[in-house]
């Protein structure tokens, strides 16, 4: 497998959508289809992309601040082979709710419930989109724009797991209080993974 890193939705996601919490990672696989083995296989790939960007980014900004770089990096930890996955539909992955109304203070009401995080609920799509912990303008046309992009033949094309997130401390920011998410989508059309990855906190 190998990262599609010249693909123009990483900059429409950087440049346009800086505040977006979601962790894209966009990748061509390098054997066929097998099902939810290559969703498995691209999951693993894309945690330990966002690894590397992680200690990357750590490493230019201690080099940039610091005399002395600091030898001690983030104790990452994976336990892959507890990730579970099932299989959602890609409708309901891509909806998009409608705004109701806005609130005092510029806060939005849908006609979707928010998430229980204290029940133990997964975040959707949407929500981890369009409601980070930290505030944003995004709202529902810029989601459909953004999956405009990312999925260009729309939900026919897709197929999608929803995975556990108690595999990797990646997720404990999220599991503090906003929440956490991680999809894996294979792209039927354009033969790619999109794999999606969400964990925040105030």
């Amino acid at each position: 497998m190998r990262e599609l890193t010249h693909d123009p939705f990483y900059e429409l996601i950087d440049k346009q959508y800086d505040r977006c919490v979601i962790d894209y990672c966009l990748i061509a696989p390098d054997m066929p289809y097998r099902g939810i083995r290559s969703h498995r296989e691209a999951v693993l790939f894309a945690i330990l992309k966002m690894i590397e960007r992680y200690l990357v980014e750590q490493r230019t900004s201690e080099e940039r601040w610091t005399e002395k770089v600091k030898d001690d990096f983030f104790p990452w930890s994976l336990d892959f082979g507890k990730a579970q996955a099932h299989r959602i539909d890609p409708e309901e992955f891509l909806f998009v709710p409608t705004v109701v109304r806005k609130i005092k203070g510029g806060s939005v009401i849908y006609d979707r419930t928010d998430p229980d995080i204290d029940a133990g609920e997964q975040i959707p799509y949407w929500y981890a989109f369009l409601e980070p912990p930290q505030w944003s303008d995004h709202t529902p046309d810029d989601f459909r724009h953004v999956n405009g992009v990312l999925f260009p033949e729309g939900a026919d094309a897709l197929e999608v797991f929803e995975w556990t997130t108690d595999w990797s401390n990646y997720f404990d920011a999220g599991h503090e209080w906003w929440g956490t998410a991680c999809w894996s989508i294979y792209d039927k059309c354009l033969d790619r993974f999109v794999v999606l990855l969400a964990s925040a906190t105030d």
